[in-house]
């Protein structure tokens, strides 16, 4: 019976030893560095949004490589009213967005080449449901939830921004 009890014990014990181990190998792993936002330098230029209740400035990060507007505003805990990310395309596209990993709600602002808003949806957290406008689209703002309507932002007001003009004028219409 003591022998039994030994090699319970000595059992439990490894396997408290290789969970420990595990759990530091976890830590210390590039897993945990997926689970981290990233941050991206803000730009120098606002964005300005042109509406009817006048121009209002947006401090922006842009995600313009793949890796940047695949981790985008992922794991985002806050967001000041005045900032946003603007994830731009190399060319005017069909696009989805989901908020998996975004426990932040956002305003989703769909815009074409010309920097006119084609829609703007809004983004529910943590949901993998797909977020997509009804055409396609060069680029995309995320501003905190509920920004869009308080700037008073609509479909079809203009979004001025130096990175939307140089695709404008790489593409001329």
């Amino acid at each position: 019976m003591n022998r039994r009890r030994f090699m319970l014990a000595g059992a439990i014990g490894a396997a408290t030893a290789a969970a420990v181990v595990a759990l530091s190998l976890t830590w210390t792993s590039p897993g945990l560095a997926e689970s981290q936002p990233m941050a991206l330098p803000q730009d120098p230029d606002p964005l300005v949004a042109v509406t009817a209740k006048g121009d209002v400035s947006f401090r922006i990060e842009v995600a313009d490589e793949p890796a940047e507007r695949s981790m985008g505003l992922m794991f985002r805990k806050d967001l000041a009213d005045d900032q946003g990310m603007l994830f731009v395309f190399d060319q005017t596209q069909p696009v989805g967005f989901w908020m998996k990993n975004t426990p932040l709600p956002l305003d989703l602002l769909f815009i074409g080449e010309d920097g006119k808003v084609r829609d703007i949806q809004q983004g529910e957290p943590f949901s993998e449901a797909v977020i997509a406008p009804d055409e396609p689209v060069r680029f995309v703002l995320e501003l905190k939830a509920g920004t869009a309507g308080k700037a008073g932002i609509k479909d079809g007001d203009q979004l001025k921004h130096r990175v939307i003009a140089e695709a404008g004028v790489a593409n001329p219409g």
